[in-house]
This record gives C-alpha cells, structure tokens and sequence, in this order.
C-alpha cells in the first residue's frame, strides 16, 4: 500500500521511529520493522509525552472496574473542547505482555461506524481511523476474551498535528479484570461514591435517525415511530435496565408495546433513589426533518447520591427492540459535573420476545433471556442482518448537556470560563437581559391558566417587537411561559397539602370488554401546621377495550398519551395513537383507528408580529452540470397562530454550473456509390454528415466516409480493341438518342435542363458531400407519363483526413 494511503496514525508514527531520524531508507525501516515482530512497530513508536496530560480520554462504558468474558463493551476515545486529534491508534493487551506476538492481544474490536474507524492493516487487531480528518471523538465495540485471560489494558495513542501521545498510564489506559465466578452477578456499572457537590441540571435531547433511507431493509412505511422516552436520574442502589441483566414487567412493556406506564410506575416505588423521571413524548413517524418537528427532549437534575441517568424507547413496530442508556454516570472523578455526553445509539433485544423482523407475529421467549445489544448476525431474515457480519448502522444520537448547577461546587480542578459563565449566566439574571437594540411594548398580563384544577398547566404573557436597530444581534422570544395551578393549589401556601402530579393511568385490567384502571399520587410536602392531608391519592375509572371480542374483530392496545397541544395559544388539536396487537381469527380486515384527534384550548392568543429565522444557505444546485435549481428556507420562529404570517418559507432560483458534455451526433449513412471504374478493380464510397458538433469535453465525431473495394468486369486488351469498343459505344448512344428524339415526337414526355455545376463541399476535409440537380424544362400533358421528376447526384468530396 503507498504511503499516501496508509492510516494517519501509522504515518505520523513512524515519524519518530529513531530510523527515519537518521536518515536510513525505506528498505532498512521495513527490514527493522519486520525483525520486530507482531505489531511491535505500532507499540514502541511511543513519540512526545506529557504527565498529567487529561486533553484526552479513553473510557469504557460505564467505567467497569470487571469485565465479563465473551461481553460486549462500548469504547470512547474522545478530546475535551477545544482540543482535536486527526489520528489514532487503539489496541487491547492481556496485563504484562509486550504485544509482539498475536496472542498477546486480547479480545476482539467491532467497528461502529466504517467511515470513522478502520483495523489497520498493518496490524489486524488494531483499529485507527478510515479517514485523516480533526475529530473529537471515536467508539468502537470491545469484546471481552474468554474465561482465564486475567486483566487486560486497552491502550490508545492519539497523533494531534505532528506530536503523538502515547501513554502508558493515564487518561489513555484503561486497565479491567476478568470477574470473579464469585462476583457473578454483579453489576458492572460505577460502584465509586460520587463527590460532587451542589446538584446539576442537565437538558436530554433524542436525534432518531432510523428512517427507510438509512435502513431501507424490510422498512415499517404506516407505522414506524419512536415510543415516548422514560427514564431516570438515580442512585447506584437501582437500575432500570443493562446489558446482561434481565428486563422488568416495566422494561418489557416499553419494548414490546411502547408503553411508559408501568415502567414509570416502577421508578416511582423507587422514590428515596431517584431524583428526575424523565420523559418526552413519542415521535410519528420515526424521522422527519428538524425543521419540520423539533427533536424530542427532557430536563432532569442530578445530585450527590443521585448521580446516574438512565432511559429507554422503543423502536416501533418491532418485538422487542429498543435503545436507550444505562446508569450514565454524570459525576466527574475530579468533583465536578460533565459538561456533555454525546452517544451514538444501536438497538438492543430485551430478551422477551422472538420475533425476528420488525412486524413478526408476538412470540414470548421462554425462558426469558437477557438483554443484549443487537448484532448482524442474529438471523438471516433480520432487517439488520449482513452475511459479511459488518457492524448495524446506528438509529440514534442522545445528547446530554449541562444547562445550570446550584449550590457550592466543589469540583478540585475547576471548569474552564465558558462553562462557569454558562452555569451562573441564569442565577445572574434578574429581570431582564434584552439587548438594547431590541425595542419592545411592555409584557401583556399573564392569561388564566390552562389547567383548572391542582395537576400543573401554564400560563403566558407576551410583547410585540416594535424595532431592530442591529440586525446582526438577535432579539429573544415574544412570548413567556409559567407553570401554574388552579386557584387554591398554590406551592408558597403553608397550609397547603403538596401533592405530586397523577402517575399516569395503569393498564386496563381487561385486554377485551369492560374493565378498571387506577392511577395514584403522593405526597410531596404535608401542611406546615402537621394537620393530615386529606386529599385522594388514588383514582380508579372504567375502561373499556376491544368492545368486540369475536373471532372478527380486531384487537389494539390502549391508547397512549395525548401529545401536547399543537398550539401555544389559542386553539390546537392534539393527538393520541395505539397500536394493533393481533389482526381478527378470522382473517378479515382490521377497521380500527389507531390515531385520534381533538381539539385542545390554549390561553388566549395576543396577535404578534411575524417572526422569521434567517435565510439558510443555498442548497446546491439540483444538478451536476448545466442549469438547475436551487433552494433556501427559514422558519417561523413565532407560532403560526399567533397571528397572520404570509410570508414566503421557501425560494427557489436557477442555478448555472459548466455547460454539459454534448456529444457528436451524425446522420445515417448515404447509399453506396457507383464503382469509379468501368472495368477492373475500383472502389466505392459511402458518406455521413455531421448534425451537431462534439462541444464541452463531448464524445469525438467517429469517420464521416467508408470506402469499399468493387470490381467491374474484365477490361478489354489492346488499343484497337479498346478504339473499337468506345466506337461501338458511341453509336449505341447515338441510336438510342434518336430513338428517345422519336419517342418524344409521337410520345411528349419532359424535357430536363441540363447538369447543374456541383456545389461546393459540405466539409474542408474528413470527407464531405457534392450535389448537382437536372431540373424539369417542359412536362408532358399526357396523363401516361406522370414520373417526370427533378433529377439529383451525389459525390463524396475532400476525403483526405483533417
């Protein structure tokens, strides 16, 4: 392989090989590498170092001090804003092995995404990256070794410009042992304390990107969607799901039915362990653009004792295919809170059903199994499968990022400026931080607020912007929202009975009739004066599912949550969805709705004045070459129904790029001509004519004459002979001219002018054409001679080549 195309890392590697230093050629580098053994080149091109160097990090998912042989692990190399790294080079060794032979490598890497990571191909067990590019982040999958391998040490070398870091200890070493037949069981996640101090908010937000273009495979077109997220930030002491362990009758039902209900009945009863449940609606369909539906997200906190963040969604429609994180640690070692996690998500099987496709009938797997990531491998029938057991592209991204912090931090190596200024930025702010070149009216009052009882609704004011003196600096939102109850259910009244929000209503107790579903609340503050609460902290209401329960008719699950109002004022129209869980026995069709719709009310709308992001970029232009189109959108940033907008969302104009190649086209071909002897061997031509001349790079016009050899009889030998055949010859004509002269006294036929002079060539060379034309002097009256017609000749001309 040239140099050109090797890997960066193994390039810039071997610039601090001692060799090269010294000038010695390729040859003497290529013999010493070889003598070196099994990949020892990688390993011993160690470059610059420095202590305590944290810019970069290797890091297994959830930080196991144990591994569990033959498990499947997540791997991070990642740089901390604003450092990069162009290369790198990952390995995993067995503990006190120099790695010059192939089996003191230990497990197995899989590769996430190809065009990112690659195995070298120098060395088979290393990955590096496909492409030299700055990047801040990889991952990879780590497979465990079997059973008796001992304590490996996975290693990464990062190639930032021409320095290389290489560590042996440190932020680019992780160190992990085999567990102990004894430890079976235990939880691989973080058992360390967490010491930060104060608490964090951060901000979840879900990027699904499992669409028919990205997995065109046997694609769900009517009813793919992701189920509402559910999750939690929480303590060590529980754990909503992992990787290995097996999943609850809540886990279960988000991953077979899409249902949050139960799983977020679960968390609750872990009340002293958790601190956020966390939650976002559910998408229909799966994908769209960002600027046609936002990205789904949630708020949660996290504390000291509460450090870990979990949640799950299901991928629908599908058996049990979900995807989510496990115990995210958000606590730093160094005291303080991550800024920003970012994960790249695959679907993983909760073990309760074996269904293979997305739409596979219900099949409980019995016994249960565990939860594992997906792989494609698992079935041939799978829509992720690939004979050639390639990695599955990635359905989501979740981002996590830190939005607030409160209390006194006491992180021992502090955040960089930008961050603390980002965390006290909202505690600073008092009333209000408008720009000055932002002219406004003053704030309407607060409308009533939209809920009418103690659950929590929200209130709104707003402002109209009257001016915008500096374009380029932008101007903040018109409208301001409350939370808010209905009167008497005030949060500051001491006297109060504090209740948490209904959890949501339990499944009906009945899959086909009549039956009763419950929902419950508890207290969350009782009245300061130590009186009792005497508020419900249960409900209990009929329900009814499947009305018909024949053989014909067609069974669905409840109904899921209403989606939030369309509208931000005003009124909007909400909707709710469920699934079909069998077709009828029967075999007849399924008439029932699985999406509903109705009206919703907002508060009242103050009509304000339109607002419009900027214009994007230019899309390109719709073409490779020639004219095309191209297109440029903005979006409303006020809601559409808060006043009239007409505005144009959308402009399109031509787009102009090189001409296209246009190739020569020519005509059929002319008719062979007469032989150009009267005797012996002689040669005939046929021609072609040029209609549209090669331009812009075209295909070349091919040859315009072809000549073909003709032979016509024997000529005649000797001068007298040849005297006398030419006499013979002049005589016949002269008969025949006479006849014709007879012919056209008794018989007037039409008289022709005679030849016309050749025209002159079509073509200066390469072979053109010549015309002359007899034309028609006097036409016979008579009727029996009806063929007298212009007469026309054509010869080839200046054939010699251009």
């Amino acid at each position: 392989m040239g140099a050109h195309l090797q890997p960066l890392a193994l390039r810039l590697l071997a610039l601090t090989f001692p060799l090269v230093a010294k000038g010695f050629p390729d040859e003497t580098l290529e013999k010493a590498a070889k003598s070196e053994g099994y990949c020892s080149r990688i390993l011993r091109a160690q470059g610059t170092r420095r202590e305590g160097y944290n810019e970069f990090s290797l890091r297994v998912e959830g930080d196991p001090e144990f591994y569990k042989p033959g498990s499947s692990y997540r791997v991070t190399l990642s740089a901390a804003t604003p450092a990069y790294f162009r290369g790198f080079t990952l390995i995993a060794l067995k503990e006190g092995k120099e790695g010059d032979k192939e089996e003191d490598h230990a497990g197995s890497f899989q590769i996430i995404d190809e065009e990112e990571t690659q195995f070298m191909s120098n060395c088979p067990v290393a990955v590096t990256e496909s492409t030299p590019r700055r990047r801040t982040r990889i991952q990879v999958f780590w497979t465990a070794p079997p059973s008796g391998t001992g304590c490996v040490i996975l290693k990464a070398s990062i190639v930032q410009k021409r320095i290389i870091y290489f560590q042996d200890e440190g932020s680019l070493t992780k160190k992990i042992c085999e567990q102990d037949s004894a430890s079976e069981g235990v939880t691989d996640k973080p058992i360390l304390d967490c010491c930060a101090c104060g608490t964090a908010k951060y901000r979840l937000t879900f990027y699904g990107n499992w669409s028919e273009k990205t997995h065109p495979k046997d694609f769900p077109r009517r009813t793919n969607h992701w189920s509402a997220i559910i999750g939690s930030s929480h303590s060590k002491n529980y754990i909503l799901w992992e990787y290995g362990g097996y999943a609850s009758e809540g886990v279960k039902q988000v991953a077979e039915l899409g249902s949050p209900v139960k799983m977020e009945e679960e968390i609750r009863q872990q009340s002293d362990e958790v601190l956020t449940v966390i939650k976002a609606k559910a998408q229909w369909p799966a994908w769209q653009p960002l600027n046609v539906r936002a990205a789904p997200s949630a708020e949660f906190s996290v504390d000291r004792h509460r450090h870990l963040m979990s949640f799950l969604t299901m991928l629908g429609p599908s058996p049990d295919w979900n995807v989510g994180l496990s115990a995210e640690d958000l606590c730093t070692k160094d005291c303080g809170w991550v800024q920003k996690v970012v994960q790249d998500l695959i679907p993983w099987d909760a073990g309760t059903d074996s269904g293979v496709t997305y739409e596979s009938p219900n099949k409980p797997t019995v016994p249960q199994e565990k939860i594992r990531p997906l792989t494609s491998l698992d079935h041939p029938q799978s829509p992720f499968y690939d004979p050639e057991g390639g990695s599955i592209k990635l359905v989501a991204r979740v981002v996590i990022e830190r939005i607030a912090r409160k209390g006194e931090q006491c992180n021992i190596v502090p955040d960089n400026i930008d961050d603390i200024v980002a965390d006290l930025a909202p505690e600073e702010k008092e009333e209000d931080d408008t720009p000055e070149t932002c002219i406004y009216s003053n704030w309407s009052p607060w409308s009533a607020c939209s809920s009418s009882t103690c659950e929590k609704g929200k209130r709104m004011r707003q402002r109209m912007l009257k001016a915008q003196l500096d374009l380029s600096v932008p101007c903040p939102d018109t409208q301001d929202f409350q939370p808010c109850m209905g009167p008497g259910c005030s949060d500051e009244d001491g006297s109060t009975c504090m209740m948490s929000d209904w959890i949501t209503w339990s499944p009906c107790s009945v899959s086909c009739g009549m039956g009763t579903r419950s929902r419950e609340r508890y207290v969350k503050q009782f009245p300061e004066d130590g009186s009792m609460c005497k508020v419900p902290t249960e409900e209990t209401e009929k329900c009814v599912v499947n009305e018909e329960c024949s053989p014909s008719s067609c069974l669905v699950t409840e109904w899921g949550e209403w989606d939030e109002c369309s509208a931000s004022c005003g009124t909007g129209m909400k909707r709710r969805h469920r699934m079909i869980k069998m077709t009828p026995a029967d075999g007849s069709m399924c008439k029932a709705e699985t999406t509903e719709a109705e009206k919703c009310m907002m508060p009242e709308c103050h009509t304000i004045p339109c607002l419009l992001s900027p214009w994007s970029e230019w899309s390109d232009c719709s073409v490779t070459c020639g004219k095309g189109m191209r297109t440029r959108q903005r979006m409303l940033k006020s809601a559409a129904e808060l006043g009239d907008c007409n505005e144009e969302l959308e402009q399109a104009e031509k787009c102009m790029l090189p001409e296209c190649p246009i190739d020569c086209e020519l005509t059929e071909w002319s008719q062979w001509s007469e032989c150009n002897t009267s005797c012996g061997k002689g040669h005939m031509i046929r021609t072609r004519m040029i209609k549209i001349e090669p331009q812009f790079g075209g295909a070349a016009c091919p040859e315009t004459v072809q000549r073909a050899k003709c032979r016509v009889r024997k000529c005649l030998r000797g001068a007298g002979m040849e005297k006398r055949r030419w006499k013979e010859a002049r005589e016949k004509r002269r008969s025949e001219q006479a006849k014709k002269n007879l012919d056209s006294e008794q018989y007037p036929v039409c008289r022709l002018k005679p030849w016309t002079a050749w025209t002159e060539c079509s073509t200066l060379c390469g072979g053109g054409i010549q015309e002359r034309y007899m034309l028609v002097k006097k036409r016979s009256k008579s009727t029996q001679f009806t063929s007298c017609k212009d007469k026309k000749e054509l010869r080839a001309c200046n054939v010699h080549p251009c």
